[in-house]
């Protein structure tokens, strides 16, 4: 749409952090216009020109004109969001789309931990990797030649997440006087959100004892098992890409599935992600239902963690649409997804039933699925991280380039105009 110069960027809410404000001063070091729309004291604190920051303090519901009316006064070109589904973002991506807008969409990587992704026009179940087949990503990797990194095994920024997340809830909570119209785009309280980063801070110690007491037990025991990969229930991804309202609903089918289809000396593994909060009870849903269908003493809960340590001697993973599951299918294990994904791609996921899963997993077509992997690396997978300065460091390396250019990263593969990309070397 342009040259930079000309490029005028609208900034919406991004992740908890200064990862925004960093971009934004790349892009004017570009040449282009940048403004951020602050919804709260926590997005206000995170933006450092108060010059190009407009506070939105009017009811939600007005949004929708507020949002066109910056539109006309700034002459934007392209908004920047972080996750495309809160409604702040889906209604502005729909004005965005009629208008000619460019919609530029950040995510936690699709390969993380060492990845972000950076997609246009939308994310998860509305990216555009949903409708490109595995014969056309083979087809664009024509002439690419990307060695392909490790798997990685830890996320290095869960501190500075949690961190962060428990500072911006912070300010909202004690500070958030001028935006008293606001209202988060989850079901919890900003009083609520900010005690459970407080306790889960608080409870680290604990609960890293109670995970590796856990998992020691399962690595120790020598029965097979079968890896379940659970989600937060308030992530957008969860509520909006999946047939299930609640994470109970997911735990009941895969424990009567198990308790139906797997061997008997099979094990089954809830592993919980590592941002669970406690704001709901899968501990005491899990033991339940597992007593209710007969099985307790072959499921099992481990509290986060390193994936790694369970998938290297797990038989099968069974997950709703986690992006963990791309660990899974790297290392050539039997998956089973019940919602929206951008790897549910019929080459890699089982299309039986959960029972039949558990009889006899079918395997994944592993060659495919490093052709798929290396399309994500050539194209949406960005090396870096939001939250830790090493991570935004790294990340800032290549993705204003992207931002800047005319395709986006997957048009750019196709046509042969993407930038070398900066290959990432893990080390465990």
């Amino acid at each position: 749409m342009g040259t930079p110069a000309k490029r005028h960027f609208l900034f919406l809410q991004g992740p908890h952090g200064p990862f925004f404000s960093r971009l934004s001063r790349m892009l004017r070091a570009a040449g282009a216009e940048t403004w951020r729309v602050g919804f709260n004291r926590g997005d206000q604190f995170f933006w450092h020109d108060p010059a190009r920051f407009i506070p939105y303090t009017d009811r939600p519901e007005a949004w929708p004109d507020t949002f066109a009316d910056l539109v006309e006064r700034h002459a934007i070109s392209d908004i920047v969001i972080y996750g495309d589904t809160r409604p702040i973002h889906a209604q502005a991506i729909a004005h965005a789309r009629a208008r000619g807008i460019t919609v530029h969409v950040y995510e936690e990587g699709y390969l993380r931990p060492y990845w972000v992704t950076y997609e246009r026009g939308g994310s998860n179940g509305n990216s555009a990797l949903m409708n490109t087949s595995v014969a056309q990503m083979q087809h664009a990797l024509a002439n690419a030649e990307l060695d392909q990194p490790e798997a990685p095994a830890q996320w290095g920024d869960m501190r500075h997440h949690i961190f962060y997340g428990a500072l911006y809830h912070a300010f909202v909570m004690l500070a958030n006087r001028r935006y008293a119209n606001f209202r988060p785009h989850r079901a919890q309280t900003v009083t609520q959100e900010f005690r459970l980063y407080l306790k889960r801070l608080m409870l680290m110690p604990v609960l890293w004892a109670d995970r590796v007491l856990a998992t020691m037990r399962i690595r120790g025991g020598g029965f097979p098992y079968h890896l379940a990969l659970l989600q937060l229930e308030h992530d957008s991804n969860f509520q909006k890409h999946s047939p299930f309202a609640t994470s109970r609903e997911f735990l009941e089918l895969v424990v009567e599935g198990f308790a139906r289809g797997a061997p008997t000396h099979h094990h089954l593994v809830f592993k919980a992600h590592p941002l669970e909060d406690g704001r709901v009870p899968q501990k005491r849903d899990l033991r339940h239902i597992a007593r209710h269908f007969g099985v307790e003493d072959r499921v099992h809960y481990v509290r986060g963690g390193k994936l790694a340590q369970l998938l290297d001697h797990a038989r099968s993973a069974v997950t709703v649409n986690s992006t963990a599951a791309q660990q899974v299918l790297w290392r050539g294990l039997p998956l089973k997804v019940f919602g929206n994904a951008v790897y549910a791609k019929p080459e890699f996921v089982s299309t039986q039933t959960i029972a039949e899963f558990f009889v006899q997993p079918t395997r994944p077509d592993s060659r495919a699925y490093r052709d798929y992997r290396h399309y994500l690396l050539e194209t949406s997978q960005i090396p870096g991280g939001f939250y830790s300065t090493s991570g935004r460091r790294q990340l800032m390396r290549q993705v204003v380039d992207m931002m800047l250019a005319p395709d986006d990263p997957y048009d750019a593969l196709n046509r042969g105009t993407a930038a070398p990309r900066q290959q990432l070397r893990v080390v465990k």
